[in-house]
């Protein structure tokens, strides 16, 4: 028996995913959440072999979800779900330790399949896009900040400032939860925990730059 996590934030579509899945005898559905903050609530009172995570939720991304969840347990394996595809999700999603990224206009079979194949220890994250996001790290190596997106760096930029989120927020004309969860992301992006180190990579990196050009 697989047991199965479903976190997905519109009630239709996790009630179908649940339904379509427990016709198989294989699965078991142990838990389910509609959003971050129910999912982090829930998993620790389950017991799951395999998260299947929405990559985009009301309170949050499924990315790092995952990579909460995992960080609880190494034994669980992710699936990422999203109605598009989006190579920074996807890079983001290998980082995290997920072990399959799927769109939602996959068919009922090919999800049974894959969400048996990842359980049993399989992968399906594609060779060819573990090898870009390589070389994507390695060119990278000189310039921590080389995997941020341009509204990232912006604010990026602002944490180094000192600014809030609330100050953030009216800077660049952004809902302030949705400012939140941009710094989410780019602390996870950075393998950072708190502002403050945010603030002290800035100031790093304006040293090297200031070095740099006077030499």
């Amino acid at each position: 028996m697989i047991r199965l996590f479903i976190v997905e934030d519109h009630e239709v579509v996790r009630r179908g995913i649940v339904a379509l899945l427990t016709i198989d005898p294989e699965f078991e559905v142990v838990g389910e959440a509609g959003g971050v903050e129910e999912a982090l609530q829930r998993f620790p009172l389950i017991d799951a072999d395999v998260a299947i995570l929405d990559v985009r939720l009301g309170d949050g991304d499924g990315v790092s979800l995952c990579r909460d969840l995992r960080s609880q347990d190494r034994d669980l394996k992710c699936i990422m779900l999203t109605s598009f595809s989006d190579d920074e999700a996807l890079f983001s999603a290998i980082m995290a330790g997920a072990s399959g990224y799927l769109l939602k206009k996959i068919k009922v079979d090919e999800l049974v399949d894959s969400i048996k194949r990842i359980a049993a220890g399989e992968s399906l994250i594609d060779a060819g896009l573990t090898t870009r996001l390589l070389e994507r790290l390695r060119d990278g190596a000189d310039d921590p900040l080389s995997n941020l997106t341009e509204q990232e760096r912006k604010i990026f930029d602002l944490i180094v400032e000192g600014r809030t989120n609330r100050e953030i927020a009216a800077e660049v004309y952004l809902a302030e939860k949705t400012v939140k969860n941009y710094v989410s992301n780019l602390l996870a992006k950075l393998g950072v925990r708190h502002r403050s180190q945010v603030a002290a990579m800035g100031a790093r990196l304006a040293e090297r730059k200031r070095f740099d050009h006077e030499r």
